[in-house]
């Protein structure tokens, strides 16, 4: 007894509990059916909205107008897969219609009336020459001034809604304000109706009741009016004021019974057994306690020595973090440092583009103090011209050796290639003079842009620049061809007529160098350096011996493209 009593109670509690995921689904597949159902009618009553105020259904009275209110209603509802649709008078007289035959009896219905009177109406019917059909109507008013001047009557099947969700669900209908069931996904509850909380009536007349439990917050129902509906289920309803309807779902409670069943099979076969069990228990407890005890012996063990690793971990970690933190202070250390040699190299040139501008200031200024003293200001006012472009010059050229020196900390962005180019040809245009190379430039005269930093791909391009130069010094021909490919790959090359290159697969490898052993050139950094630098906002670069001899250095960028690069923009 006091088994069967357990077994009873655990039986009861596993039911109820295993009844609120069964209602919580079918709950939910009733909301999905119901949304369904909503969306679909709401598009037609759109519909019917948007027809009232087409132009076309304006002047129907006439027979022209009619046969364009017919031709518009024809092509929308072609569309829509609208079942019929017309255009009424505000007094109900039928103007146009297309599709199946409006019954006389909807022309006089009371929401046909409420459309009339200014106000969205909607409601139940058949429709149907040959084969009645279920059908949803809406009416839209049409407004002429500020009065109604013709209703729009759409009707929509409802076996055509069903066939999206019929028998993919469990047992669900819908009812009007009469409890009688006008949409299900069980065609044999069509057109029964709901009376009261427990009865429902066939529509040969017939009448079934329904056994109601109520088992906690849960309604059950026990009913045998049909074969495809379960005999015990959930009983759920959920109002939809939308479309003036009530849906209800009746959900199999079998998984429910066979998981409370399971679970007092389980209890009862612990209780049973449980004195046999209960001797073995203790042996197995004592047992598990000596084991227990060498098991945490070893547990502590273990523990000390994970401990030890750990701590061995996290002093390994910190290391290697501050010999990262060392190598890339090092690293912009030696890039700062490979700019300022750069300037370096550049000194001599730089220092006779000023002074070249400075003696031509001072001459400029004597001769208009001079044209001044003789009483002609056209010529002294011609020489101060002069002289302003001369100090813009060498803004220019102070301006572009400040931004070269800087060490650039802000993140890649947006660049205009074209300008980068240019900045790097006015810091190397005397070291390329001094060389006796001639430039030749194959770049466009609008702005490129491209994702980099202007200082560091600044410095790559003079980095080349130099690079090309000192290569041609024994060279009979002395041309660099610097050209930018605004093609499917944005790219800028810069090629020289030197030797070419020795060793190409080591061309970007630290203190590689082909310049003698002990020269003040370089210590065969610069190209590392700028192989880091292209790689830091997302380029490449690659170095090759050219046709016809020289060496060819090709930087590939990534392309900016409306605030984007060009690899976020083929993700997009």
């Amino acid at each position: 007894m006091v088994v069967m009593a357990i077994v009873g109670s655990v039986w009861a509690n596993g039911y109820k509990q295993a009844l609120d995921p069964v209602a919580a689904r079918g709950r939910s597949d009733l909301l999905l059916a119901a949304d369904r159902l909503v969306i679909q009618l709401q598009r037609y009553r759109e519909f019917a909205v948007l027809m009232a105020d087409h132009p076309d259904m304006y002047g129907a009275d006439t027979e022209e107008g009619r046969a364009r209110a017919e031709e518009v209603l024809l092509r929308a509802s072609d569309k829509t897969g609208t079942l019929a649709a017309a255009l009424l008078a505000p007094d109900g007289t039928l103007l146009a219609s297309i599709g199946e035959a409006v019954p006389p009896n909807v022309l006089t219905s009371s929401f046909v009336k409420r459309a009339a009177n200014g106000a969205l109406g909607s409601g139940r019917g058949v429709l149907g020459d040959r084969v009645a059909k279920r059908v949803f109507y809406f009416a839209a008013p049409q407004f002429g001034d500020a009065n109604v001047v013709g209703i729009i009557l759409v009707a929509v099947s409802l076996d055509t809604l069903e066939q999206d969700w019929r028998g993919n669900l469990p047992s669900v209908f819908f009812t009007d304000e009469d409890g009688r069931i006008i949409a299900t996904n069980r065609s044999e509850l069509l057109f029964w109706r709901k009376d009261g909380a427990r009865q429902m009536v066939s529509p040969n007349g017939r009448t079934y009741e329904a056994i109601t439990v109520q088992f906690g917050s849960h309604t059950i129902w026990q009913q045998d009016w049909s074969p495809y509906v379960p005999e015990t289920a959930v009983y759920i309803t959920e109002a939809l004021p939308v479309v003036g309807l009530t849906g209800a779902a009746l959900i199999d409670v079998s998984p429910a019974r066979r998981i409370a069943s399971l679970q007092a099979a389980f209890v009862g076969a612990v209780s049973l057994f449980f004195g046999a069990l209960l001797f073995l228990a203790l042996e197995r407890r004592r047992a598990l306690a000596e084991a227990n005890l060498v098991l945490e012996d070893r547990v502590s063990k273990r523990t000390e020595a994970l401990l030890q690793l750990n701590k061995e971990l996290r002093r390994e970690v910190t290391e290697r973090q501050e010999a990262e933190a060392a190598l890339k202070k090092a690293q912009d250390e030696l890039v700062q440092a490979g700019k300022l040699s750069a300037l370096g190299k550049m000194s001599a040139g730089i220092s006779h583009e000023l002074n070249q501008p400075l003696m031509a200031i001072r001459s400029f200024a004597e001769n208009g103090s001079a044209f001044l003293d003789r009483d002609k200001p056209d010529r002294a006012a011609e020489n101060l011209s002069r002289i302003s472009d001369l100090a813009r010059r060498m803004g220019r050229i102070i301006q572009n050796l400040r931004a070269f020196s800087r060490q650039e900390s802000i993140p890649s962005g947006k660049i205009d290639v074209v300008g980068v180019l240019q900045t790097a040809f006015e810091l190397t245009e005397a070291r390329l003079h001094a060389a006796d190379v001639e430039l030749i430039c194959d770049i466009p005269k609008s702005p490129v842009w491209a994702r980099a930093g202007e200082v560091r791909l600044a410095q790559v391009f003079v980095n080349l620049i130099t690079n090309a130069a000192d290569a041609m010094v024994d060279s009979p021909e002395r041309k660099l061809y610097v050209a930018v490919d605004d093609g499917p790959e944005l790219s800028v090359s810069v090629r020289d007529t030197g030797p070419g290159i020795e060793e190409p697969e080591r061309l970007f490898d630290p203190f590689y160098t082909t310049k003698k052993v002990g020269s003040a050139e370089g210590m065969g950094l610069g190209l590392s350096i700028s192989y880091g630098l292209v790689q830091s906002f997302g380029g490449t670069i690659r170095g090759a011996n050219a046709e016809g001899g020289g060496a060819v250095f090709t930087v590939v960028l990534e392309r900016w493209v409306d605030g984007i690069t060009t690899e976020e923009g083929q993700a997009a």
